[in-house]
């Protein structure tokens, strides 16, 4: 019990202690078993033969001189390897503890914990940065948690209240069901469900738990499959879909599918985010990494605070107006996710409000992935 109850500096001072205490120990033992005899043999040499009364009083100054200097000098060395003993000790514990403190602090949910760095050495500073980044890494995913939770309450609160009103008019007989009440119903739910499944997908993503099937696949086919899916929609709205594709493009390692589900969400962003009248356009060409398809809309823009945000989950520069385009907020998330597992890389950019935006997705090529 006693151990449990010692700090790291008075277990360092005592460990040390014994140390010292040990090696005065062994240097008295030495100094008295081999000290005489190697006297006795300077004497003799010395002197030759010496008379035994004269030898035994030599002898006794030898060892009272002896005794006396070994003490003092224990003593001294005793007193200077304790106090620089003491010192090491709390020069190392204190920043131990330091860091201890803050990992409870840490623990307990204060993420804006923050540690000197004790300039011990490389791997103190090493131990130290690592436990700030960890408490920064935190701190961030404790803010995307509470923006996540609080972004799904918004998303579940308007079908979930479209629905409990029906419900409640149907009950009390206000409302009769026909096929623009069950549309109602169907439209809510179904949002629901998209909801509940972008979530499962965007969180399989970013956990690297996606079920990837790669193929070599031309870049062409990708383009003109999303493309000939996404056209449907956007003559619907009025809005101009167009693709340019470049020749002698390298082939790519991917799994079609998903990266189908990436074309298909940014298309879908872009129509979402361009009046009619408007231009979207695919384009692919060569990249220094390999391969780069670029959407490019005549939309409404993102400013640029917005922009370091758009791949995050549920992060929106106009949640209201969002909302209302029945957008579940993590489109994009889950296209970051899905292209990282590929290799890859995702980026937007936008000149501002009304600008427009463009998204560039780079793949590796067939022959250039690790």
């Amino acid at each position: 019990m006693l151990r449990l109850r010692l700090g790291l500096a008075r277990r360092l001072f005592a460990a040390q202690t014994l140390v010292v205490l040990a090696g005065s120990i062994t240097l008295g033992l030495v100094a008295v078993a081999v000290g005489p005899a190697i006297f006795h043999d300077h004497l003799r040499q010395i002197a030759g033969h010496v008379d035994p009364d004269t030898a035994r009083h030599v002898e006794e100054a030898y060892a009272s001189a002896s005794a006396v200097s070994l003490v003092v000098a224990l003593v001294a060395a005793l007193a200077a390897a304790l106090a620089v003993s003491a010192y090491v000790a709390r020069r190392v514990a204190h920043p131990v503890g330091q860091l201890a403190a803050a990992a409870t602090d840490i623990a307990v949910g204060h993420y804006t914990t923050r540690v000197a760095a004790p300039g011990l050495g490389a791997e103190f500073d090493t131990v130290v940065t690592a436990f700030n980044a960890m408490a920064g890494r935190l701190a961030e995913i404790e803010a995307t948690r509470r923006r996540l939770l609080a972004d799904l309450g918004h998303e579940l609160r308007t079908p979930v209240a479209t629905i409990e009103a029906y419900v409640d008019a149907a009950e009390d007989g206000v409302l009769v069901p026909d096929e623009e009440t069950w549309a109602v119903l169907r439209a809510q739910t179904g949002r629901l469900r998209r909801l509940a499944e972008d979530l499962a997908a965007v969180s399989r993503a970013e956990e690297h738990q996606l079920d990837l099937h790669p193929r070599r696949i031309a870049v062409a086919d990708l383009v003109g499959t999303a493309v000939a899916a996404a056209h449907p929609r956007y003559t619907d709205q009025g809005v101009t879909l167009s693709e340019q594709v470049g020749a002698d493009l390298p082939e790519v390692d991917v799994d079609a599918e998903r990266i189908g589900q990436v074309l298909g969400n940014l298309l879908d962003n872009a129509l979402r985010h361009t009046p009619s009248g408007g231009v979207v356009t695919v384009t692919a060409d060569r990249d220094p990494a390999g391969v780069r398809i670029t959407v490019v809309d005549t939309g409404e823009g993102i400013a640029a605070e917005h922009l370091p945000h758009v791949f995050e989950r549920f992060y929106r520069a106009d949640a209201a107006r969002y909302r209302t385009r029945h957008g579940s907020g993590i489109g994009l998330a889950i296209v970051r996710a899905i292209i990282t597992d590929h290799g890859g890389r995702v980026t937007a950019d936008s000149s501002g409000l009304g600008a427009g935006t463009t998204i560039v997705v780079t793949l590796p090529a067939a022959d250039e992935r690790r």
